[in-house]
């Protein structure tokens, strides 16, 4: 047995414990026809940035000073280590030294989901472990695709299985084509959702159809989709998703758990208002101006943004204007 799986064997009950001690919140949209979930995923998330000092370390201080600012907004719970946090420009040690300083600064009943995926199966479950001992109360998972043409439903299922045996907390699978040019199979989902401790996907590819579908073919299973995008965040929920994980929740955190608590409630038309308002800004804190773009953003809603790490460019003045244009015609600034 490899010493990474035994060590996940080892830490399984104590982590477990702590994973059952997280409260339950309301089940939300999905149409889960079976028991409860074991560990509910409704509500909001942001992927929290990471914040870089101008020397380009990570900036702890800073990053505990958006966590106090973050406290007073009804998330679900925080992502660190996803796509907008700059996760393959950290080194080992820095990423598991951010999960432990937002493990301390986070309450418990919020969840703490932590980016482990590596592109080999052995350094994916290494992390995972690692990510479990720091505090993570669930592992997010991206899709391997530097052999994207040999990543097959076959060798994707096969990935995840083994993570998902050797993981001591729950697993969650996430697929954002936009980075990986690779889309999670719906055929491997549907197979994957069926393990005991994958409890979810996060899906970024924004297609409403796919989505929807996936809410149906697993519905009878102890999984929840999340949306990636608060672009299409509304016509996630009227498909049957839990939750968002959501760029744009890192500046507008407020607006979107409203739209959160609009859909759970049945208030369409006001959801539909407010969804409105904020898929231009979504745009351009994602596609448009990527991460340097959510930072600018974050430090006129009073958070640290600062730097991004090289070779991730700065906005250029222009960039800046057009951005800042973006948001106060939606009535943000």
């Amino acid at each position: 047995m490899a010493f990474s799986t035994r060590l996940a064997s080892s830490l399984r009950p104590a982590l477990a414990a702590l994973h059952w001690a997280v409260p339950r919140q309301c089940r939300g949209l999905s149409t889960h026809q079976g028991s409860e979930p074991s560990l509910d995923l409704g509500g909001i998330f942001p992927p929290l940035a990471t914040p870089f000092s101008p020397s380009q370390e990570v900036d702890y201080a800073q990053l505990e000073g958006n966590l106090r600012r973050y406290a007073s907004i009804p998330f679900r719970g925080l992502v660190v280590l996803g796509s907008n946090g700059e996760y393959p420009y950290l080194a080992p040690r820095e990423r598991v030294e951010v999960v432990s300083c937002v493990r301390r600064a986070l309450p418990r009943d919020r969840l703490l989901l932590a980016g482990s995926g590596c592109e080999s199966t052995q350094a994916t479950i290494e992390l995972t472990v690692s990510m479990a001992e720091a505090g993570a109360d669930v592992a997010l998972v991206v899709t391997p695709c530097y052999y994207r043409g040999a990543m097959t439903t076959a060798a994707l299922v096969h990935h995840y299985t083994e993570v998902g045996d050797a993981s001591p907390i729950p697993v969650v699978l996430y697929s954002v084509p936009a980075n990986t040019g690779l889309d999670l199979p719906m055929e491997a989902v549907i197979t994957l959702a069926k393990h005991p401790n994958i409890i979810g996907l996060k899906d970024s590819g924004g297609d409403i159809t796919r989505m929807g579908l996936m809410v149906h073919k697993t519905r009878q299973e102890d999984f929840q989709v999340l949306a990636g995008s608060a672009g299409f965040l509304l016509a996630s929920y009227a498909v049957g998703a839990s939750g968002g994980v959501c760029a744009l929740a890192n500046v507008l955190g407020d607006p979107l758990c409203q739209l959160d608590h609009l859909c759970r409630k049945g208030q369409w038309q006001e959801a539909r208002d407010l969804q409105h308002r904020l898929i231009e800004p979504n745009t351009a804190v994602t596609r448009r101006f990527g991460i340097p773009g959510l930072k600018k953003a974050m430090e006129w809603f009073g958070y640290y943004g600062g730097p991004c790490r090289a070779p991730l460019a700065p906005l250029s003045p222009a960039q800046v204007e057009e951005l800042r244009s973006t948001f106060s015609a939606n009535g943000w600034l």
